[in-house]
């Protein structure tokens, strides 16, 4: 029998943002060419075609970039709270203005589906300058510093001085704005470091700050590999260091840091656990499943990527879960109705494709909807592993990417020891009826966020960060302000 309706693409237009052929670092308000004249390519994941050549920073240039930024701290971290705030709040409306083309850019770049870019996205990246341009006036009433019997006293917040900012590729823009707009509302300057495989949004970003008539060398963006991340982070003139992005990476940038002081958060990997009660209503639980580790291929730090099924409702959950998943619409990123987009990169599909053939080499069993893969590209097809036990590596191991690991349980204790038996502790989702419930097992889940009945909710006033190997520190809420203050 023939489908009542025939698929009718919806693809966004390319001509709404224009990438040049080339970029330069953006060091002191100027775009620059690296100081020894190297470029790399920066590809579309969904099609691998290059998009633009961008420079690749050296040493040189992390000093250069450093002593612009401490230049500009001075005046910068002089300027009353209100004044900071009125280009907090013209980057936050410029953003909201360009939001079509970022939103286009990061799907390009990145190769997630435009309809996240657009409708999560862009809209958390302009909701961040905006709340922190609004606590830029506020910073004596935020109750940092001792405590008294009147209240606080004795804070008196002061910048830290340059901050070294070092975001991933799975967020370019949003993560770039849980650094820079807490930095720049507390006075501080910023050096950020793009991640190589998306580097484009920072460099538009770069645009906007001058758009916004920001003073030259508040906000300084190096584009480079791992070398001039590790430059930035161990540079003796950078105060304050922001790290997103795996727990290896973390470790070291910690070993670096140890001993100099300079303050560090770290917002690291993480191996989520929802948690799904037998009284949970089974077709919104389904949806948070599908939210929790779909989204954005699965590659999310705080990805429910470990489901804890209540036992007796495991077959009922599973066959709804796969009903859902066979409807996926897995393709062309720019297509609004794509739920499921591109791999970031080959290495990042090496890795997903090796721990997938390893959880069934160790015994689970494998489960795809039938799905056709694009021919360029990289992809990865949504895949829920059934039979896994905690000693499997899939179980343990953060795949970053839409691979699911179904486990089991029956009592609410057994729920919590599984969730907490990870070295990680970023995030978890517990859903049920019960609101009693709700409370009793999320104080004993040791996990930075927790969600219930919903997963990868988002919100600039809400603080966010891990415990264990998923690093230390918060961003987002007021507690991302002291990340980058002196109390």
């Amino acid at each position: 029998m023939a489908p009542v309706f025939e698929y009718a693409p919806a693809p966004e237009s390319r001509a709404v943002v224009d990438i040049a052929p080339s970029y330069g670092l953006f060091i002191d308000g100027e775009f620059t060419e690296a100081a020894d004249g190297k470029v790399f390519k920066t590809l579309s994941p969904a099609t691998e075609e290059v998009l633009s050549e961008v420079a690749e920073a050296t040493e040189a240039d992390v000093d250069r970039a450093v002593a612009a930024a401490r230049r500009a701290f001075e005046k910068w971290s002089a300027l009353p709270g209100s004044e900071r705030a009125k280009y907090l709040f013209r980057i936050a409306r410029i953003i909201q203005e360009r939001s079509r083309e970022l939103a286009v850019l990061e799907t390009l770049d990145n190769g997630k589906p435009i309809r996240e870019t657009r409708d999560a996205d862009l809209p958390l990246v302009a909701a961040h300058f905006f709340y922190y341009a609004g606590w830029a006036d506020k910073l004596d009433h935020a109750g940092f510093g001792r405590r008294t019997t009147e209240g606080h006293s004795g804070a008196n917040p002061r910048p830290l001085g340059v901050a070294g900012q070092v975001i991933p590729w799975n967020f370019p823009l949003l993560m770039l704005a849980w650094k820079i707009a807490p930095a720049l509302a507390t006075g501080n300057t910023v050096v950020l470091k793009p991640a190589e495989t998306t580097p484009l949004s920072a460099l538009f970003f770069a645009d906007i700050c001058r758009q916004a008539g920001l003073p030259k060398g508040v906000v300084n963006i190096l584009t480079g590999d791992g070398r001039a991340g590790a430059a930035l982070v161990a540079h003796p003139d950078v105060d304050k260091v922001a790290f997103t992005g795996s727990t290896a990476v973390g470790k070291q940038i910690a070993r670096t840091v140890a001993g100099t002081d300079k303050k560090l958060t770290l917002e690291l990997g993480g191996k989520g656990a929802n948690i799904v009660f037998d009284d949970a209503p089974v077709d919104q639980a389904v949806e948070g499943i599908v939210t929790g580790i779909f989204f954005n291929q699965g590659q999310v730090c705080c990805a429910g990527s470990r489901l804890l099924v209540q036992e007796s409702i495991h077959d009922e959950l599973l066959d709804s879960l796969k009903r859902r998943l066979a409807t996926l619409r897995l393709g062309d990123p720019l297509d609004k109705n794509t739920d499921i987009g591109a791999i970031n990169s080959a290495e990042q599909l090496a890795r997903i494709t090796a721990l997938a053939e390893q959880g069934e080499a160790e015994g689970a069993a494998r489960w795809s909807p039938a799905c056709e893969l694009p021919s360029a590209g990289y992809w990865f097809a949504p895949t829920l592993f059934t039979g896994v036990t905690q000693a499997h590596t899939i179980a343990r191991d953060e795949i970053f990417g839409p691979v699911l690991s179904v486990l089991t349980f029956r009592t609410p204790d057994e729920a919590v020891a599984k969730a907490n038996n990870t070295p990680y502790g970023l995030s978890a989702g517990i859903w049920t009826e019960k609101g009693s419930r709700i409370l009793a097992v999320a104080n004993k889940l040791r996990a930075g966020v927790i969600w219930s009945n919903t997963f990868n909710k988002f919100d600039p006033t809400s603080p966010f960060g891990g415990y264990k190997e998923s690093g230390f520190g918060r961003e987002g809420g007021r507690h991302g302000l002291e990340a980058y203050l002196d109390v």
